[in-house]
């Protein structure tokens, strides 16, 4: 049982956030003796589409020490983790974590699966080859501190002749006591009989070098939850995302980044099968990053944003077009705000306020534009 104190007022796991307010937010938890650094290399590519929240485990980084004391457990690490969700206004978020950050996820994905929207689990497992190494370990630090323990870092953490000297340092800087108790935590946990309860979706990914969560491990994991995939990353070892960051990436990208899919169907929706079919037909080799882009960005994260109703949007986009006269994208917008419920004659009242904003003879251009399409489509209707 853990005897870990109650937080104090306003005391919370230490975090970096980066990305857009208003994106799908993403939770990132480290591994025992490290620190926000070790996603120094994924999280800023992430934060293009997601609200990426990195956290520290207590008394490592910037965390408090005595968030957790002697025989602390997995789940006082996850209801630590919820109060810092809870504290940012995220009731469901999508998670990532190594090691024991990644125990962390599947904890919360068992216990609290209405708050876990995705989850990506690093170089873990769902038990960690018993009790007794951890207990062994917790009593050598709480004896002798961290120093020693650190030396052996490179050995536990990468492959032979690489190493992220920060890393290195924040597993020597850490609380002992607290490293302590997280490997408490570790002793405790084993989730597997539970796995088969997992319902969101789930990526494993296992370092082929890594010593302390060997593949299979993860294999275990996915072989067990439902509809789970994995995916084994050549040459890396127990801190993949530091050692192997473009293949992690790569691998969370995937899993993560449902914009494209989203912002496809909502780019159907708004401009219609035909206009989108021809743009498809269009794509070269040449272009298709920039219609991967459009996709993503324009209509899977900035269209989707339920903050403004698609009419609103729409009304928007008809001045910004206006404004730069980019009268053949107005042209498809006019059909898309039809689409999104605008009337000729709401469409009518926008135009005429660029007019005051944007200029007469822009607005002379604009009505053209609406006054062909409208027909258009009238002749169409008939």
């Amino acid at each position: 049982m853990s005897t870990r104190q109650p937080l104090s007022d306003g005391e919370l796991l230490h975090h970096r956030a980066e990305g857009p307010v208003t994106a799908p937010p993403l939770l990132l938890g480290p591994s025992l003796g490290t620190s926000t650094a070790l996603w120094d290399k994924v999280a800023p590519e992430l934060s293009v589409t997601h609200r990426v929240v990195r956290w520290d485990l207590p008394g490592h980084g910037g965390s408090p020490a005595g968030l957790i004391g002697p025989g602390a457990t997995i789940a006082d690490l996850a209801a630590l983790v919820l109060a810092l969700a809870d504290s940012l206004g995220l009731d469901r978020f999508s998670y990532a974590g190594v090691s024991l950050g990644g125990a962390v996820g599947l904890h919360l994905a068992v216990h609290h699966p209405e708050r876990i929207e995705r989850l990506a689990v690093i170089c873990s497992s769902a038990h960690f080859n018993g009790s007794k190494p951890w207990e062994e370990r917790a009593a050598l630090v709480r004896e002798e501190g961290l120093a020693g323990l650190a030396e052996g870092a490179n050995s536990r953490w990468f492959t032979p002749g690489f190493t992220v000297p920060e890393l290195v340092e924040d597993h020597r800087t850490a609380d002992p006591d607290a490293y302590a108790a997280c490997c408490d935590a570790l002793a405790a946990f084993d989730i597997r009989d539970r796995l088969p309860e997992v319902g969101a979706p789930t990526l494993l990914v296992a370092g082929r070098e890594d010593p302390a969560t060997p593949p299979a491990h993860l294999r275990e994991i996915a072989d067990a939850v439902p509809g789970a995939a994995l995916v084994e990353i050549p040459g890396a070892s127990h801190l993949a995302p530091a050692q192997c960051p473009e293949a992690v990436l790569t691998a969370l990208r995937a899993h993560f980044d449902g914009g494209a899919k989203r912002g496809m169907e909502v780019r159907r929706q708004v401009l219609g099968d035909t206009h989108v079919d021809r743009a498809q037909a269009r794509q070269s080799e040449f272009t298709a990053r920039f219609q991967d882009f459009i996709s993503r960005y324009a209509w899977g994260e900035i269209w989707t944003d339920p903050t403004l109703a698609r009419r609103e949007r729409s009304m928007i986009t008809l001045t910004a077009l206006v404004a730069h006269g980019h009268y053949d994208e107005l042209a498809m917008h006019i059909r898309a705000a039809r689409r999104n419920g605008l009337t000729p004659e709401e469409i009518g009242a926008v135009l005429l306020q660029t007019a005051v904003y944007c200029g007469v003879p822009a607005a002379n251009s604009a009505f053209a534009v609406a006054q062909r399409v409208l027909a258009e489509e009238d002749e169409a209707a008939g």
